[in-house]
């Protein structure tokens, strides 16, 4: 199996970089990974480093949004952006997964594009409006769009990861010219949960969809309360209206604490798309 740490494919009007493990999996369609919000594909922390085994079969493309990781600088970060990158690495098809703001983009490029998906898997996706007559998710998205527009013009990005982290609970990553890269595209971009896609065609399209979702038990209070019963509720909302399977497993990141179940789960995913 070819390991390549790194590489670069073109997308919409430039190039992002791309991660690629498996590269020499030709014989099946690629996966395409699209990370969410402070931090970049190949992140230990948040991103997509745990789901490196699936490489043993499949080529995976884990790629840095614009304005994070390797990728080129952006004046803001846009999930419809991100939308065209990711329909430029599907190539002739390949499996989609995206996780938070990055499920918002794999949403709309298969909105886009539902000839080149083989598959959509999309983890606890950013995208809130879809549910907002929810009331818990009508309270976020008005807490969500105050927030915003409430930001300092002088905040810094190391003010921000402090804040979007200690205010819920969480711990704070420590403060790396990367981390600090990642929280100052998340600080400037586009608001993904306030992003009107129209999800009844892909409830029509032919490829699996899954949804994988945390159950939040463990998560801070805070961090529940004002993230994780917002992601709840629109994750069960998307998943019936695109017609996806939905799993639901321990924890608040899916990903990166429950590898052994995600992986499993994109495994039989994508091997039933070569069986059917």
């Amino acid at each position: 199996m070819t390991d390549s740490s790194t590489g670069r494919r073109p997308a919409g009007s430039g190039s992002v970089h791309v991660t690629v493990w498996g590269d020499g999996n030709t014989d099946r369609p690629p996966a395409v990974f699209v990370h969410g919000i402070l931090t970049w594909g190949d992140d230990d922390r948040y991103g997509f480093t745990a789901q490196r085994p699936l490489a043993d079969r499949y080529r995976l493309l884990l790629m840095d949004r614009r304005g994070y990781g390797r990728s080129p600088a952006v004046e803001r970060s846009d999930w419809a952006v991100d939308a065209e990158d990711i329909i430029g690495l599907l190539g002739n098809g390949a499996h989609l997964v995206g996780h938070a703001y990055g499920g918002v983009g794999a949403l709309a490029a298969a909105v886009r594009r539902p000839d080149l998906i083989r598959s959509l898997t999309l983890i606890q996706p950013g995208a809130l409006r879809p549910a907002e007559r929810h009331p818990v998710v009508a309270e976020a998205l008005a807490r969500a769009r105050a927030a915003t527009a409430a930001l300092p013009g002088d905040l810094t990005p190391e003010e921000f990861l402090r804040g979007a982290t200690e205010s819920v609970g969480m711990a704070t990553p420590e403060a790396t010219p990367a981390r600090l890269r990642a929280a100052a595209a998340t600080m400037t971009e586009l608001p993904c949960w306030d992003a009107d896609i129209p999800l009844t065609s892909l409830a029509d399209a032919p490829f699996p969809k899954l949804m994988i979702s945390g159950d939040w038990e463990g998560a801070p209070e805070q961090y529940r309360k004002y993230a994780g019963e917002p992601l709840i509720a629109g994750a069960a909302h998307i998943a019936e209206a695109i017609g996806a399977g939905h799993l639901i497993v321990p924890g608040y990141y899916p990903h990166t604490q429950q590898p052994e179940r995600v992986n499993a789960a994109l495994r039989k995913l994508w091997d039933s798309t070569a069986a059917a």
